[in-house]
């Protein structure tokens, strides 16, 4: 357990040294890739422990992905809106989110020119990790392969945000012409091809499993399996493959950066890569994760059950699902923020500050409980979703009995009431795990006046909708002014990841199909729905939508969109899938959070605007870097 009173300061695992530091802190320019002070760095693989810091180094680039402030997958998009008078702690990316992107000082900029110093210090390593003394060659074949995977992860990174990026294979000698230094952008094909050689040539050189505790979030083989599988799923999706809207990005010598026609055989290609990654993961052991049946002594409901085992999929560390995990990035600052209260003994000044909620359109996805859209559900009064009504005991393990609040909270299928708390939700845990005694669990009460009502702009609610799944269930607040949590690493891949790249990669080339269906279908299971075929058939105005491509594809996006929801997917996801201008010009909205009585809290008000056009599907190069660099171009409308 953590207390957020106290500075909670997480070292890498391996400490960045200072004679690493000496060597990046010379480096000022995006591109400044020759390996300045060479003793420094000859000093720094002349043992072992100095080239163990200097690997550290190279991990020490990833995103700190659990952070709201600097993760532009998580407050971004539309997931989650921050509360505005937390904007400082919160609200940096909220502004890609609103169309404040520009390009003299672009949001995430950080990001172009971190990433080309962490592929220069991983070519670094990979230039000397060989003569490092006392090192066994197995062990330095391991390091390599490490690297050679950060590298492959840090080009994609900056090609999923810019598009088609400058290729780093080497760093430049150091009597480099500054011609030589200003490097043209490589075509998105030659972008995608570099990185996927690059994880072939490290994969196989990977260990099967991390076993030593202290060294958990180091890359392992599955790790890299399921990355290529991501990557080659990347590079098939409309945004890198056959994109017209990109036509006219060219290099100054006339090469065109987009390929203009799709080419089927990259979805051929990711669906060998996502079926290796998944062989591989399932001869290893990994699997979806469910909770015991029993916990602490306390013998759950078949819905408690699911809701945790979708809860801890992603909380629980190290769990049988999880494939990756980023330990630079630890779940502290994401729990602090986002919980309401829920404890009418909790004070005033309590630390619940529920700063980030999800908007009504993000409630709007999750399926009913007979796992189709609620727009789609023959049985779902689509049009009376904001009206009220009052829970039934039969309902009181989702939504506390006797509480009235709008049907659009009725009715859903867990992962609604698993990741989202609201008005009248219940919140298993706090301590409270007896659902045999569902008055005995904690709700929330959001209306103005009530526990976590709008009482001061320091403390949400923000739309009415906060987002549990990120929150662990064993987490606890005293009576004081104290939250304890339990930590978690940032989890990058889950196996419920893999199997939708998969069903996606699967339908691409070669339509509907029994397996497409079936790894679909593992996912829903875990989730207490039916199977694709038969909920689609029995409860869909669409009945036949799974046996064709274009609507398999569109129950396949959804489902990532559910299943993944608030992990930091769907930013990306959207964006590969050309999906942005459709999803991302439409209203964010909440609940009339200003509002006492119920009959005026459910009237769902506009917050914010949102503004995306085909310019937003990349970050804009920034002013300065096209005048250092007159061989870069710049992105498509900017």
């Amino acid at each position: 357990m953590k207390f957020c009173s106290i500075q909670n300061i997480k070292p890498l695992y391996w400490a960045v040294g200072v004679i690493v530091s000496v060597a990046l802190n010379s480096c000022k320019q995006y591109l400044d890739i020759v390996p300045d002070n060479i003793a420094t760095i000859d000093n720094a693989f002349a043992t072992r422990t100095q080239a163990e810091k200097y690997l550290g180094t190279c991990y020490s680039y990833l995103l700190k992905d659990a952070d709201p402030n600097l993760n532009p997958a998580l407050t971004g998009g539309d997931e989650m809106i921050p509360l505005q008078s937390r904007w400082g702690q919160l609200g940096r990316m909220f502004n890609i989110a609103r169309g404040n992107q520009n390009f003299v000082n672009p949001i995430g900029q950080e990001y172009w020119e971190s990433y080309y110093k962490a592929i220069r210090d991983c070519n670094i390593f990979l230039e000397n990790a060989r003569k490092v003394p006392g090192v066994p060659p197995i062990m330095k074949t391991y390091w390599i392969a490490e690297v050679k995977f950060l590298k492959a992860w840090y080009h994609f990174c900056l090609v999923r945000m810019y598009g088609p990026v400058p290729l780093i294979k080497q760093n430049l000698p150091v009597d480099a012409s500054i011609e030589q230094v200003k490097m043209s952008r490589n075509t998105v094909d030659e972008c995608f091809s570099y990185i996927t050689e690059l994880l072939d040539e490290a994969k196989d050189s990977l260990p099967d499993a991390i076993t030593n505790q202290d060294l958990l979030g180091r890359i392992s083989r599955p790790v890299a399996y399921a990355v290529k599988a991501l990557v080659l799923v990347t590079a098939a999706s409309p945004l890198y493959n056959g994109n017209t809207d990109a036509a006219t990005l060219e290099n100054n010598d006339g090469t065109r950066l987009f390929n203009q026609t799709a080419d089927p055989a990259k979805w051929t290609s990711a669906v060998a890569a996502c079926k290796e990654a998944v062989d591989i993961c399932t001869e290893l052991g990994y699997a979806l994760y469910n909770v015991p049946a029993t916990y602490k002594n306390v013998t759950l409901s078949n819905t408690m059950r699911t809701q945790l085992s979708i809860r801890t999929s992603f909380t629980e560390r190290w769990n049988s699902e999880i494939i990756w995990a980023n330990t630079q990035s630890w779940a502290d600052g994401i729990q602090f923020h986002t919980p309401p209260k829920w404890d009418p003994a909790f004070p005033d000044n309590t630390v619940m500050l529920n700063a980030l909620d999800a908007p009504i359109k993000i409630a709007e996805q999750f399926y009913t409980k007979n796992g189709v859209p609620i727009e789609e559900d023959k049985t779902y009064s689509y049009d009376q979703r904001y009206t009220l009504r009052t829970a039934t005991a039969a309902e009181g393990l989702m939504v506390r009995q006797g509480y009235t609040t709008a049907a659009l909270n009725f009715d859903r299928e867990q992962r609604f009431y698993a990741s989202l708390g609201f008005d009248g939700g219940i919140w298993y845990g706090q301590g409270r795990f007896d659902d045999s005694k569902p008055l005995d669990l904690y709700y929330i009460s959001s209306k103005r006046g009530q526990i976590n009502g709008l009482s001061n702009p320091a403390y949400g609610p923000v739309t009415g909708y906060a987002i549990k799944k990120v929150v662990h269930f064993e987490n606890t607040m005293d009576h004081t002014t104290r939250y304890s949590y339990v930590n978690y690493p940032w989890p990058l891949i889950r196996l419920a990841d893999l199997y939708l790249l998969y069903a996606e990669a699967l339908n691409e080339a070669g339509g509907p199909g029994a397996e497409a269906y079936q790894y679909i279908n593992l996912v829903r299971e875990r989730a207490g729905l039916p199977a694709v075929e038969t909920a689609w058939t029995n409860f869909s105005k669409n009945p036949v939508k799974y046996t064709t491509k274009d609507g398999l594809r569109s129950i396949i996006h959804r489902e990532r969109n559910l299943e993944l929801m608030f992990e930091g997917h769907r930013f990306w996801d959207l964006r590969r899938w050309k999906e942005g201008i459709q999803e991302y010009n439409a209203p964010l909205r909440g609940w009339d959070i200003n509002q006492s009585a119920a009959a005026a809290y459910y009237n769902p008000v506009t917050l914010y605007n949102q503004r995306f056009s085909i310019k937003d599907y990349f970050w804009p190069l920034s002013e300065e870097e096209l005048t250092r660099n007159t061989n870069l171009k710049q992105n498509i409308g900017w």
